[in-house]
């Protein structure tokens, strides 16, 4: 190897070595080390949330839309990151954490955001018992429970259903409120919820003494405690998921959090993907006993998402890639619905580095028809779907003749039914999917999951013209398209014409 060469080697290894360095520094710092974030660690409250090794919880993936959630006090209120991201600036420590690792007694705050009027509220040292909760045990099989009522699913807390230990408590005390009403309508608001079950949650902690607060069974991991409403359908229950997800960084878990359920529904196959993004799920009332939470995380209701509540107030952001907003913040921007998509997508196993240019490089396009079937949702359902597209068969029968005789590259019509798919089977179908179709229903929410560059086209029925789809495609940054009926009668023709001119865009 002569001189120059040998020069030229040096150089291009000290740059590999650099570029190394780099990618190390900043995952590590990322992921792990948020210089501001709120300490709620393990590691930052030694004596009272051991460690039990990183082998019990599910570590956080390395993603390409991933950004730091350190807590800045200069996040605008009604920004993009204030409603989907780390807009929690305002913090009550009702039971302050520093008095807690002296004494070894419990600890509590709540972290509120104005944006979004709600907070994640979080303690240690907490306990629960079921036997103070009413409502049915919940995780039955759905043909078991058949005509079950909803009031009997959701929880009614009696005062004790969730306990702390306050330092100087004495035994036998008189029963203190952890909090009050006033607290309760700064921190908790009520809003347009009709039952904050919540809000009801924290009202039921009553503080005891050391002598009273005693534990025959203690969870060591960081745990969400959620109540859910509308589980069975998808939307509802993706507002769910990224409310756990968004409550799991704020509070800084170095781990993927366990859940607990504290309400009394029937299994549904939501729960695949509930037991992949966590690390593990039980429901409240299958503990036989009371239990001891060394960090306990109460998620915000789904209904207090910018998801949901885009539905009803004006949420001017667009989706951009989490690189260009780390070179040039935006407060109009945001990455955090693709950051969340690619945690689902990782959950399942599925590559995380995939674009439209992947898809198509050997010239097949996906085009994924999401369909509406009738199946058993939940206890008081009658196993009919309403439809939003009168003659949805015959339009899958005309893409499906379009698909075959295309000549200009090769095009799948993939028949999305997807109440008889597993969650891990539509998560693929949705990744792999270069154009998404469907008429408006919950099935859409899984454009969460798509790809960068995935193209939407939604048939609206004119009887159920709400923006769920338009929004999410907005916030991801996703082309989208709209077919507006009048009725719920589509004419193939129009839905094939639409779809030509997305193909030539592609490239097809």
């Amino acid at each position: 190897m002569n001189k120059k060469h040998a020069t030229l080697f040096k150089i291009l290894l000290a740059l590999f070595a650099l570029n190394s360095i780099t990618l190390y520094l900043y995952f590590s710092s990322s992921h792990h080390h948020d210089d501001n974030r709120r300490d709620t660690t393990a590691e930052g409250f030694h004596a009272i949330i051991p460690h039990r090794g990183p082998h019990l919880s599910k570590p956080w993936p390395i993603i390409p839309s991933y950004l730091p959630w350190s807590l800045t006090s200069n996040v605008p209120s009604k920004s993009c990151e204030a409603y989907f991201g780390n807009g929690f600036t305002k913090s009550a420590d009702v039971l302050p954490a520093k008095a807690a690792v002296r004494s070894g007694s419990s600890w509590f705050r709540c972290h509120y955001s104005g944006t979004l009027r709600s907070s994640i509220c979080e303690g240690g040292k907490i306990r629960m018992d079921p036997g103070k909760i009413k409502m049915s045990r919940g995780g039955e099989k759905l043909e078991d429970v058949i005509g079950r009522t909803e009031d009997d699913e959701m929880p009614e807390f009696e005062d004790g259903a969730f306990e702390v230990e306050a330092e100087g408590r004495g035994s036998r005390s008189k029963t203190k409120k952890l909090v009050g009403e006033e607290f309760l309508n700064e921190f908790l608001p009520v809003g347009n919820v009709m039952k904050h079950t919540m809000r009801e949650l924290v009202r039921s902690i009553v503080v005891v003494g050391e002598t009273d607060f005693t534990c025959q069974e203690w969870v060591e991991e960081p745990t969400l405690l959620i109540t859910r409403f509308e589980y069975a359908n998808l939307f509802h229950t993706v507002t769910d998921w990224y409310s756990a997800y968004v409550s799991s960084r704020v509070t800084g878990l170095p781990n993927r959090p366990h859940l607990v359920f504290v309400d009394g529904h029937c299994e549904t196959q939501l729960e695949e993907t509930w037991k992949a993004l966590f690390s593990s799920l039980r429901y409240a009332k299958n503990f036989s006993g009371p239990v001891c939470f060394r960090h306990a995380v109460l998620s915000p209701l789904g209904y207090e998402t910018a998801l949901f509540k885009g539905l009803s107030e004006d949420i001017d952001c667009q989706g951009a890639s989490a690189h260009d907003l780390w070179q040039s913040p935006d407060d109009k921007k945001t990455a955090r619905l693709s950051e969340f998509g690619e945690m689902i997508r990782d959950a399942f196993g599925f590559p995380v580095n995939r674009h439209h240019s992947d898809k198509a490089v050997s010239g097949h396009y996906n085009i994924l028809f999401v369909r509406r079937e009738d199946y058993l949702a939940h206890p008081r359902h009658q196993g009919k779907v309403e439809s939003r597209l009168s003659n949805e068969q015959e339009v899958f029968d005309s893409l499906q003749k379009w698909a075959s005789d295309h000549q200009e590259c090769k095009v799948n019509l993939v028949n999305g039914l997807f109440a008889h798919m597993s969650m891990k089977e539509q998560v693929r179908a949705i990744q792999d999917a270069s154009v998404i179709i469907g008429a408006h229903g919950a099935g859409l929410t899984h454009i969460v999951s798509a790809t960068p560059n995935t193209v939407i086209l939604e048939i609206i029925s004119s009887f159920f013209r709400r923006p769920h789809f338009q929004l999410i495609a907005q916030w991801k940054g996703l082309e989208y398209h709209a077919i507006n009926l009048d009725g719920s009668y589509a004419n193939p023709g129009v839905v094939i014409d639409r779809l030509n001119k997305i193909m030539r865009s592609l490239g097809c």
